[in-house]
């Protein structure tokens, strides 16, 4: 049996590969991009195809080749700000890629299940009496990533409802740990006291907006609870994926700064702002957790310092 998981190469789908690996017997199908460095899984149950997922016609003969009972579709631009400067490559990366393996499960007639992975961005502008944000909160989402994402989660629903796919989707609030790019937050704050503690830069910690809070969950337990929806989840239903706690950015940063090895002074950075940033977040991840009776298990101060950890190898 073998699931496919697109996205191999990247931050969420190292770590869920790896999860496979150790939970299951599985043969896994790795897709990356055409010019992606090749990832080290030193494993001979992991097989690497390389492919553009926005070419409705690969994507429908690897699937038909490989006939996985899983598919696991995590390839996306998943940088928010990324979105504003350049929003058709996000809905063309997030969207055209989603409607191609859904076409692609059909023509190659897969007895298939497929995990649609959309975002807490998706709810966007979030008021205090939405909180904590259920699956039925209103979807308003304050960027062209939230609204790429919107589509994703409702083809995934349209092609449950009209075609009878077995699609699970997942709105995942913002998950963090080691190997993630620098462009994320905590690893940006990682990245720079890395540097600082080797000597490759002055002592200061540029930031941006400290005093939104936001849902973090370790990308390890991000990945579990991924696997265990796309088993136990019901076809066409939406399933939050979050720690239910928020932390304000501050209080990430004042953890990591205890975490450091020498002294830092921190300034703000306004091209680190962005254009609209919602307070507060925090999801109610209880549809999941009844139906998986999937807990976070990694303590917040565990993954901060396996991130900070990262980078000192790194560097």
């Amino acid at each position: 049996m073998r699931a496919l998981v697109t996205g191999a190469a990247g931050f969420v789908g190292g770590h869920l590969i790896r999860h496979l690996l150790a939970e299951t017997d599985l043969e896994i199908v790795g897709v990356i991009y055409r010019r992606q460095p090749h990832p080290p899984f030193q494993s001979s149950r992991v097989h690497l195809e390389r492919l553009d997922l926005r070419e409705e016609s690969a994507v429908a003969e690897v699937l038909a080749r490989w006939q996985p009972r899983y598919i696991l579709h995590l390839a996306a631009q998943s940088f928010v700000p990324i979105s504003w400067e350049h929003p058709w490559p996000t809905f063309e990366q997030n969207v055209l890629t989603q409607i191609n393996m859904l076409k692609g499960m059909l023509t190659a007639r897969l007895d298939a299940r497929i995990l649609v992975v959309g975002s807490g961005e998706e709810y966007g502008a979030i008021e205090s009496e939405d909180l904590p944000v259920d699956e039925d909160t209103p979807l308003r989402p304050t960027s062209p990533y939230g609204v790429s994402k919107v589509a994703q989660d409702l083809l995934g629903w349209q092609y449950h409802r009209s075609h009878g796919l077995h699609t699970v989707r997942v709105r995942p609030f913002n998950h963090i740990g080691p190997g993630q790019n620098e462009i994320f937050v905590t690893s940006s704050f990682a990245k720079q006291i890395a540097l600082i503690e080797a000597g490759r830069g002055e002592p200061i910690l540029r930031h941006g907006n400290l005093q939104a809070r936001r849902d973090f969950t370790d990308v390890r337990d991000v990945v579990r609870a991924y696997w265990l929806i796309l088993q136990k989840g019901e076809p066409g239903q939406v399933y939050n994926v979050g720690s239910g706690r928020s932390i304000a950015i501050q209080d990430i940063l004042h953890i990591m700064l205890t975490q450091a090895r020498v002294p830092i002074t921190l300034q703000p950075d306004p091209g680190r702002m962005r254009p609209s940033d919602i307070p507060i977040i925090v999801s109610d991840p209880g549809r999941l957790q009844r139906a998986t009776g999937w807990q976070p298990r990694i303590p917040l101060e565990q993954t901060l310092q396996d991130i900070l950890d990262d980078w000192r190898q790194r560097i």
